[in-house]
């Protein structure tokens, strides 16, 4: 088996393994074995051409907490489906999101640490952080409204009109503001499913939340535009003096890349 692959296999291996210790307790229903065995071939074979595309050869230390983060979230994405069925345990699925909440500082301290920073790591990391909110919306939607599920979808409709608009697939400027809110989806997020708060301050905090997302992605896409706009007089043929462009990766990120 080539090296490259090896990282992403053995990550699929251990999403078998939590699937089957999740399901001794109570069993875990057919929908649930297939939406976490789905979800683990999905991120072996995204990560593996990742890898490919990359030129590396195996996993960085970084980007193995990560797929320590993506097999976690995909036992509450089985958790979650399995849930539509019977009442889900919330108790184990609180614990399995707040450790991937956890890790998510880890994985960005171990790669700045070792000094194996990559766009791959960066894409990989943001990926499984979007996908948690999603599924988080998702459980939560039937309790709290299903006007929560905007907050878990609101990124993939920002990537999707990135291949609709070109203008929103420009480059935006890191953002500390955007990592802030982001964070803060996952913990209001966890608390909810949790239930520890009365539902009143639940709403409230989810309704919260999601103002803070409208907010952040509002800005994102009134600079993207903005920037659209000015650069389109300065635009000639064979140039390359905009100040701001994606040759300066120290500088810029591209918008697909920069939301979550």
């Amino acid at each position: 088996m080539p090296a490259v692959r090896t990282g992403p296999v053995i990550g699929l291996s251990v999403q078998v393994v939590l699937l089957a210790a999740l399901a001794l307790p109570t069993g875990l229903s057919a929908a649930g074995w297939l939406t976490g065995v789905g979800y683990g071939l999905v991120v072996c074979a995204a990560l593996s051409r990742g890898l490919s595309r990359s030129g590396a050869r195996v996993l960085g230390p970084a980007d193995r907490v990560t797929l320590t983060r993506a097999t976690l979230v995909g036992g509450v994405a089985a958790l979650t489906v399995d849930s539509f069925g019977r009442p889900a345990p919330v108790a184990t699925m609180v614990v399995l999101a707040s450790v991937a909440l956890v890790l998510d500082a880890v994985d960005g301290w171990v790669a700045r640490r070792t000094g194996t920073v990559s766009a791959l790591g960066a894409r990989f990391d943001m990926e499984v952080d979007a996908f948690l909110i999603l599924v988080l919306s998702i459980h939560l939607a039937p309790s709290a409204g299903l006007w929560v599920l905007v907050i878990g979808a609101m990124r993939y409709a920002f990537v999707v009109a990135g291949w609709l608009l070109p203008w929103m697939r420009a480059a935006l400027p890191p953002r500390y503001w955007r990592k802030v809110v982001a964070a803060a989806q996952g913990v209001v997020l966890v608390i909810a499913t949790a239930g520890v708060l009365p539902r009143p301050l639940t709403v409230a905090a989810l309704a919260a939340a999601l103002a803070l997302l409208v907010e952040s992605f509002g800005h994102d896409v009134r600079w993207l535009w903005h920037h659209h706009q000015s650069a389109q007089p300065l635009l000639m043929p064979h140039s390359s003096c905009s100040p701001l462009t994606r040759s300066d990766p120290e500088m810029m990120i591209s918008a697909k890349e920069a939301r979550t």
